[in-house]
C-alpha cells in the first residue's frame, strides 16, 4: 500500500480577501473543488489561491494542525509566519495592496 501525504493548507479570496484554512490528502484535487465552487463554505470567496501548505505523515497531524490554526494563537502564528511572507512576496511581484483582516484594525486600535 502506497503510504500518502496530507496536507493543511491556507487560501486566500482574491475578491472576498478572506483566508481559509483547511486539510486533505490531495492538494491538487482539492484546491480545484474550491474554485469550482463545490466547496460551500469557500464559494463566495473565488477564486481561491493556495497562499501556504504544509506536508504531515498522518491525516490526524494534518487535521490537527488545522484545528491549532483556526485557535486564535494559531492565527497569529499563521498570520505572522506564513501568512505575511507570502503576501509580501505577492506585493513584491505586482500585488497592490494586502487583504485587509478583523486582526489588522485590532492592530490599529491597539497602537493608538
Amino acid at each position: 500500500m502506497k503510504d500518502s501525504m496530507h496536507y493543511c493548507y491556507i487560501l486566500l479570496g482574491s475578491k472576498s480577501h478572506k483566508f481559509y484554512f483547511g486539510s486533505t490528502n490531495d492538494l491538487r484535487n482539492r484546491l480545484e473543488l474550491h474554485n469550482d465552487g463545490k466547496v460551500t463554505s469557500t464559494r463566495l470567496g473565488m477564486p481561491r489561491k493556495l497562499v501556504w501548505y504544509g506536508a504531515f505523515t498522518t491525516e490526524k497531524e494534518a487535521r490537527d494542525f488545522e484545528h491549532y490554526l483556526k485557535s486564535g494563537s494559531g492565527k497569529a502564528f499563521a498570520y505572522k509566519r506564513f501568512i505575511r511572507v507570502a503576501l509580501e512576496k505577492d506585493i513584491s511581484a505586482g500585488r497592490k495592496s494586502s487583504p485587509k483582516s478583523r486582526y489588522s484594525e485590532a492592530e490599529r486600535r491597539i497602537s493608538k
